[in-house]
């Protein structure tokens, strides 16, 4: 009850001091949140001047659902109508407890009235989708039972696949673990002209795992294990269905990938070792295909792939498999959640019939028909703007975004998520395109390891900015305990809950815990323009580094450990707060999360 209390005061001081925030200095904004701490702010209504080209009726509520043999499995889930706008706006996936996919087009007026009607906080975020910042779901915008949210926008972005769910900080895990997820398709005019494969031909593929219990209840009851490495499931479900299997003609086709699990990262392949063509990745089209030995997939990212299946015989049957690889997890998790270390506890390795970074099937195809009737992959795809260094405003300082784990937390640039508590190096001018550095900031003030910690633009892991907690950033902070903190009794964070239990706890031992982290950014997509490793690290990373496509626009990136990322991304249009976290949910509800204020 108290956690939601202070939800609550955290939502209500962030309403109050928007107004204060935009013409104050930093201090008058924090003064002004305090004296205002008790106003909430009423959800957004309808505009009366605002004629939609489509509108939906959208909720979000309890449901039940046949997964599994059996019994029914409760779930929560969107369901959505609609009101005005083309046939096929919004479309049901078969036998699926998912929301429907939406389909809209560059250029139209949106609105969607989103009621909840479940029994704790909720919004809806528009991942990908180029919004105003009252529309893109910020959790300080959460609504209560019974409450309708009116979202208002014209579709700006290009076409591409994107996603709606959930985004109410600390509930998010929950929420879209038990089902509140969905896809958008956006179309335009440069991508009807490719007449890439459509109706039948074009198929979704949310991937998802999950773990059930005997009665079929999709529990969500993670262990601090749980939220330290991320929530792992022991079934694959694509589309809300397990063990999926694909019938298909001997043609081309458009598979329209997404990651919507909470944490799990795959590595993409075909069983018989045919290359994957890849189309598209978050921000639409690439200019032209690429074809990769495999792709990796983290939360959040969504792939555009041509499948072509001609010249396979009919009554031939292959698999999309996760492949093997390495790295994702710091190396003792990831040996004890592979099997390695048996009796350290369920917590650990509840969920792990399929460890992490090991091979298991995805989905199977069948071909059932044959047909000589099949269109050929174009050559030339898209175009679109590429920003170079010589545009962006801070080309010799970076805006810092350091990783770094802490008992307990989960850190971006030393520091928790706080609903009031932007700092300088988050305060962006608008219409303006920015270089920013992504990074593992392990130790002291932003100090890292291997490749990660040099930056160009002299910023360290932190711009100055003191990590919080104490604990120097990293998972074990020098203090020369487990990699929980075993026998700290709780450092802080509640007596017995880490004391005594830390992975390593009692063994002594000094090593940073260090993971992969797909890093989303709200707003527009930006460009992946450099990545490198740590010597330490590219034994592992040998394994992933040929899965990456950095040439199209992205809005979620996969660093991993001992990694640097540089982008760049535009700030334009809108102002207001947008966040920036971690895509494994169970990090940013842990607090790897901060906001930029576009000002």
């Amino acid at each position: 009850m108290q956690n939601r209390i202070d939800r609550s005061r955290r939502r209500f001081m962030c309403h109050a001091g928007l107004g204060a925030l935009a013409v104050s200095a930093l201090p008058g904004w924090v003064r002004a949140m305090e004296m205002q701490a008790m106003a909430k702010l009423a959800p957004n209504r309808a505009s009366p001047g605002f004629n939609p080209d489509v509108e939906i009726d959208m909720a979000a509520q309890p449901g039940l659902a046949s997964i599994l043999p059996g019994p029914s499995t409760q779930v929560v889930q969107y369901v959505a109508q609609r009101v005005k706008g083309p046939d096929g706006t919004v479309a049901e996936l078969p036998g699926s407890y998912l929301g429907p996919l939406l389909r809209l087009h560059r250029g139209q007026k949106v609105r969607i009235n989103f009621r909840s009607k479940l029994a704790e906080p909720t919004i809806v975020h528009w991942h990908g989708l180029h919004v105003p910042a009252v529309m893109d779901g910020h959790p300080m915008h959460v609504i209560d039972n019974g409450e309708t949210y009116v979202y208002e926008f014209e579709v700006l972005n290009r076409a591409g696949l994107h996603i709606y769910h959930p985004h109410p900080h600390e509930l998010l895990g929950k929420q879209l673990y038990q089902g509140l997820a969905g896809g958008i398709i956006v179309n335009d005019e440069e991508e009807s002209k490719l007449e890439l494969p459509s109706g039948e031909y074009e198929i979704p593929i949310i991937i998802q795992d999950r773990r059930f219990d005997a009665q079929n209840r999709m529990a969500y009851v993670p262990t601090m294990h749980d939220r330290m490495m991320g929530y792992y499931g022991d079934r694959i479900l694509v589309n809300g269905r397990p063990e999926m299997a694909l019938d298909v003609a001997s043609r081309a086709y458009r598979l329209r990938f997404l990651n919507g699990s909470n944490a799990r990262i795959y590595k993409l392949g075909w069983s018989d070792g045919t290359p994957i063509t890849v189309i598209g990745v978050d921000g639409g089209l690439l200019e032209t295909p690429e074809t990769l030995p495999y792709v990796m997939l983290a939360p959040g990212e969504r792939l555009d792939v041509w499948a072509d299946f001609s010249g396979r015989a009919k009554g031939s049957e292959f698999t999309l498999r996760s492949l093997p690889f390495q790295g994702v997890l710091p190396k003792m998790a990831g040996r004890m959640m592979g099997g390695g270390m048996g009796g350290m506890g369920g917590g650990m390795m509840a969920g792990m019939a399929l460890p992490v970074g090991s091979d298991f099937p995805i989905f199977k195809v069948r071909v059932t028909r044959t047909t000589s009737d099949s269109p050929k992959l174009p050559g030339h795809l898209s175009s679109f703007k590429r920003y170079t260094l010589a545009e962006v405003a801070n080309p010799a300082k970076p805006i810092p975004i350091g990783i770094s784990e802490a008992p307990m937390a989960m850190l971006l640039n030393g520091r928790p998520y706080k609903f009031d508590d932007v700092q300088p190096n988050e305060r962006i001018p608008v219409d303006t395109v920015q270089l920013l550095e992504i990074f593992h900031a392990h130790g002291g003030e932003g100090g890292g390891h291997g490749a990660a910690t040099q930056s160009e633009g002299g910023h360290g892991g932190a711009g100055g900015d003191k990590p919080q907690g104490g604990m120097g950033g990293g998972m074990m902070g020098g203090m020369g305990h487990g990699m929980m903190g075993g026998g700290m009794g709780g450092m802080g964070h509640g007596g017995g809950q880490s004391g005594g239990m830390g992975m390593m706890g009692g063994m002594g031992g000094g090593m940073m815990l260090s993971m992969a982290h797909p890093i989303h950014l709200h707003g527009q997509q930006f460009q992946t323009i450099s990545r490198g490793i740590g010597a330490g690290e590219a034994e592992d990373y040998a394994t992933v580094k040929d899965g990456f496509i950095d040439s199209g626009l992205k809005d979620t990136v996969l660093v991993m450990p001992g990694e640097k990322v540089r982008i760049i991304k535009p700030f334009q249009d809108f102002k207001g707060l947008f966040v920036y976290h971690c895509h494994n949910i169970e990090h940013e509800d842990m607090g790897m999360m901060r906001d930029f204020l576009v000002e």
